[in-house]
């Protein structure tokens, strides 16, 4: 069976989505999941790569196969491509195959969402956007399960891409970085930035920023003293090897978020806080697994 985008979109839903990306990273932080580390050919330095990424999540296990096009920016064809496919672990027999671009996209905001439920004030209310593509709508669409935010800004490198984005999602367009984190409740950092463009003096404490761009070991979108608050990962060894807003900061990790998860790390709501995202195999699977069961 092959799934494509669209058949993919009408069976995701963002509840289920959520809770099944806060299963599998307790899982996975608990030890209970096969993965190893993410392979990265790079293509093209700066401009093209391949990731593969494997993992064994309980009855399924599966592969997916990423394209990361920085240059495909702007040009209308996804920066992000990808193909998922699906097995069951105890026969090794195949069970679909499917377009993984959009699971890329939920899943990873999912993740964001299910980290804010547990790190970010209840009374949180202004969101920030820093970034104004697919990963910045999919955060604004996933968070509003977590949290009601009334006051939504947005800001981009270019304006013009973030006064459209607040046209089109009824949000706020800021020009300056610094306007929009001011006083957020929650900030999403969501670009291919190389160097910072979120300083940590900015935040107000007991803010929560969910970072999930610039995936790169030598990139990065938080300053030091950003990431000098308490940092959260999805894996310590893919952050050790990956995040470069955690490696060029030498930052100290506090727990992975499945410990937060499973209960066995306590969550720390009324301090400011940083998610750092690379994204995990098992993370596609659990959501090519919820596919393939809304099927039927």
């Amino acid at each position: 069976m092959y799934l494509d985008e669209a058949a993919v979109r009408a069976r995701l839903r963002w509840d289920e989505l959520i809770d099944a990306m806060e299963r599998a990273l307790a899982e996975f932080s608990r030890g209970e999941v096969i993965q190893p580390m993410r392979n990265v050919i790079t293509i093209e330095e700066g401009r093209k790569y391949l990731g593969i990424m494997p993992a064994v999540l309980g009855d399924v296990m599966g592969v997916k196969f990423v394209t990361f096009y920085p240059i495909n920016a702007g040009s209308g064809v996804p920066t992000h491509n990808a193909t998922i496919v699906l097995y069951r672990t105890d026969t090794g027999q195949p069970i679909a195959a499917m377009d993984g671009r959009l699971i890329t996209e939920m899943r990873t905001a999912a993740v964001s969402a299910a980290v804010t439920k547990y790190l970010a004030p209840p009374e949180s209310r202004i969101l920030t956007l820093l970034g104004s593509g697919v990963q910045a709508q999919s955060h604004l669409q996933a968070l509003s399960h977590v949290r009601k935010f009334s006051r939504v800004r947005v800001w981009s490198r270019t304006a013009a891409h973030a006064e459209r984005f607040a046209r089109e999602h009824g949000a706020e367009a800021v020009h300056s970085a610094q306007e929009a984190v001011r006083g957020a409740d929650v900030v999403v950092t969501a670009t291919a930035a190389h160097d910072p463009i979120l300083q940590g003096a900015w935040l107000k404490p007991g803010a929560h920023v969910n970072a999930v761009g610039s995936s790169r070991p030598d990139w990065r979108e938080l300053d030091d003293e950003a990431m000098a608050n308490a940092v959260v990962v999805d894996s310590r060894e893919a952050a050790a090897r990956e995040a470069g807003d955690v490696i060029m900061a030498r930052a100290s990790i506090y727990a992975e978020i499945g410990e937060i998860f499973a209960g066995t790390k306590p969550p720390m709501p009324d301090v400011t806080t940083v998610f750092k995202s690379v994204g995990l195999g098992v993370e596609d699977v659990a959501a090519a697994k919820l596919v393939v069961e809304a099927c039927g």
